[in-house]
């Protein structure tokens, strides 16, 4: 068997699984179609399957588990987009990919497709454990102390149409990390799981009852070290104390974090010790063997360099400038001396943020196969990354990328938006998302400007249920309707990394050209009052929001 690089090997098993569901599914698509089903009938059914309703036309999202996916799989995502929608799709901030005009009679064949290179749509909605999503550099990073992929694999098999958490009281999302630096937003998680090294094996520190939406709260600590064995036990009594208790009369009050925030960490913690104590542990206990039976199905890349690969790029920097500006804020550091990780990103000056064509798609996997093994990573940051990278190749993809017009050096930057499809598309927005983020973007667009500014990051939401992400957004804007116009509300000081926080309202909404202009003046007034080597959320932090806000609204 030879396995991919970077993801699991499907067998035959799992392929005729998916083969059976996609019949289930296309039969009662027939249904509807024919009118058999009515829609709320059909309702529990597409979204088990990916399918949502939204304004205009039908929305599939495809699951990209833990983010990895490989060349002949992102070459399916360009068909699809060609052949089904209008030739582009929607990377989003799990991790997955939305094609957004999807007809409902094509979908079983769309989904025919995806399985035929070990792709589905199952639980990417509906009140179930969603996709889980993992670091985008795992298995690469210079700081990583634990891949976590196969655990994210463990937790995808186990998550999968698990009979007690199909109908939760609301949607479950799941995150895993094996890096000290939280690259993957644990902590605004249902549950986040960090790995590291224990003494006897892997250990696991848990997050719980994180979340954003309608009221975004910080996970709280439930366990510093669980042992590997013991994992999917603690994850299957987490999951039980919210299924028996969580809230089913409220949409709104059915998240865990609400539960969690009810009953306090402390009761939640022993409501939880109380289910494993009347678990049968040897039923859930995961031993080495199925650990290292999920590990030999992830192949691992060659790494081996010329000795002079780091000498090579280092003089390709200092030849091209423009390439050297593209390595500073698009590179991440290797583990393997001679590699490197890229972030491509899909944020051009004025784009749509997590917009791809079929041919950006379809070169990005011909550049996965040539400079990375065939492998590709989609981030939550809504880029993609190509993790494994010789440092000698480097100029040469840079070259490739901008021909495909995927160069823009702006990773981390105020310009790298994270964006939700807002209004343009989605029934439950107030407002439009990406003609703002197009402007920001185009505003902050020059790369000068953007590493003078240095680690901003603006996150858009188009309504409160923050796809967006705007509570951990340096900068968050949430959209809002007021009598019929799209205003947006600013909040300062989000963050989702190990000091995760939510972001505080900086003052009354604005209409969106006002917010525009009100986001400049903010930046404009960090570069005037920042301290030598000060980030936007240092200055933040040293002098409050107070002269942000007074630069907001002083023309407002």
């Amino acid at each position: 068997m030879n396995a991919p690089i970077g993801h699991y090997q499907y067998d035959s098993v799992d392929r005729d699984f998916l083969a059976a569901r996609i019949d289930e599914f296309a039969d009662q698509v027939a249904r509807r179609i024919d009118g058999a089903l009515t829609e709320d009938e059909f309702k529990p059914f597409r979204l088990m399957n990916g399918l949502y309703l939204q304004l205009h036309a039908y929305m599939l999202r495809v699951a990209i588990p833990y983010g990895t996916l490989d060349s002949r799989q992102m070459r399916m995502l360009a068909e699809i987009a060609r052949t089904y929608d209008r030739d582009y799709g929607h990377f989003t901030t799990r991790q997955n990919i939305q094609f957004n005009w999807i007809r409902l009679e094509d979908t079983p064949e769309i989904l025919r497709r995806l399985a035929s290179v070990d792709m589905h749509a199952i639980q990417t909605s509906g009140n179930c454990i969603r996709n889980v999503t993992s670091d985008q550099f795992a298995g690469a990073s210079a700081d990583e102390l634990v891949d976590p992929r196969v655990h994210a694999e463990i937790l995808r098999q186990w998550s999968t149409l698990h009979p007690e958490f199909t109908f939760l009281p609301r949607k479950f999302k799941l995150a895993v990390s094996g890096s000290p630096e939280d690259r993957v937003a644990a902590r605004f998680h249902d549950v986040g799981v960090i790995a590291r090294p224990g003494p006897d094996g892997t250990l696991f520190r848990i997050f719980v009852g994180g979340g954003m939406g309608r009221t975004p709260a910080v996970g709280k600590e439930i366990f510093d070290s669980v042992r590997e064995e013991d994992l999917l036990a603690t994850l299957e009594a987490i999951l039980r104390v919210y299924n028996a208790h969580g809230r089913r009369d409220n949409i709104y009050k059915a998240r865990i974090k609400i539960l969690v925030e009810a009953l306090g960490i402390d009761a939640y913690r022993e409501a939880v010790l109380a289910e494993l104590a009347q678990m049968d542990m040897a039923l859930y206990r995961l031993t080495p063997d199925m650990v290292a039976a999920i590990r030999a199905r992830f192949a691992a890349p060659d790494l081996t360099a010329p000795p002079d690969a780091a000498a090579t790029l280092e003089a390709d920097r200092a030849r091209h400038p423009a390439f050297d500006r593209w390595a500073r804020s698009n590179t991440h550091p290797h583990r393997a001396p001679g590699y490197i990780s890229v972030t491509v990103s899909l944020k051009p000056a004025g784009g749509i943020p997590g917009d791809a064509t079929s041919s950006q798609i379809d070169g990005l996997a011909d550049l996965a196969d040539a400079y990375s093994f065939g492998e590709l990573r989609i981030t939550h940051m809504q880029n993609v990354v190509l993790a494994h990278v010789r440092q000698d190749r480097l100029f040469d993809l840079f070259q490739a990328l901008d021909e495909l017009g995927l160069a823009t050096p702006n990773v981390g930057l105020v310009s790298d938006i994270i964006a939700c499809p807002g209004l343009d598309y989605c029934a439950l927005a107030n407002s439009r998302s990406i003609p703002i983020a197009q402007k920001l973007s185009a505003r902050f667009g020059d790369p000068t400007l953007q590493e003078e500014v240095g680690r901003l990051r603006i996150n858009i939401s188009g309504c409160i249920n923050a796809c967006g992400h705007h509570h951990a957004g340096h900068i968050g804007l949430l959209g809002v309707d007021k009598r019929g116009e799209e205003f947006f509300q600013i909040t300062l000081g989000g963050r989702s990394d190990n000091n995760a926080a939510i972001g505080e309202i900086l003052g009354p909404a604005l209409p969106e050209d006002d917010t525009v202009d009100a986001i400049a003046r903010i930046v404009d007034r960090y570069l005037s009052i920042r301290e030598l080597g000060e980030t936007f959320l240092d200055t933040l932090s040293r002098l409050g929001d107070a002269p942000f806000r007074e630069a907001a609204y002083e023309t407002a």
